[in-house]
């Protein structure tokens, strides 16, 4: 079954910052372990997880590696100021296309 995930922000839940990117962190190292994973799909502050300084980059290239499609909006990474160094820059239409070919998505 295809799956995506939705990142929207730059840490998992809400409160504290700290924990939260450090659960992230966790969970997208465990992710690698999810065989029918293709995409992330990243917006708003979620784009950050693909800079150069990210804390969770090398879990992100890790599982790109392993064939997952990391989507950042363009008009997010422009609005951050954010040049990906892992993923393709993406638009909108191409957000669409991975959530609709997917039969599965999970937002955190």
């Amino acid at each position: 079954m295809r799956t995506a995930v939705v990142l929207h922000q730059d840490q998992m839940g809400h409160g504290d910052r700290a924990l939260g990117q450090r659960i992230l962190a966790t969970f997208l190292r465990k992710a690698l372990a999810l065989r029918e994973l293709d995409a992330i799909v990243l917006f708003n502050s979620g784009v950050r997880l693909v800079a150069a300084d990210s804390p969770v980059l090398a879990e992100l290239t890790l599982l790109h590696e392993r064939g997952v499609d990391l989507v950042p909006c363009g008009t997010c990474l422009e609005h951050y100021g954010v040049q990906p160094a892992a993923g393709r820059i993406s638009d909108m239409d191409t957000i669409l296309r991975e959530l609709d070919a997917a039969a599965k998505v999970i937002t955190l």
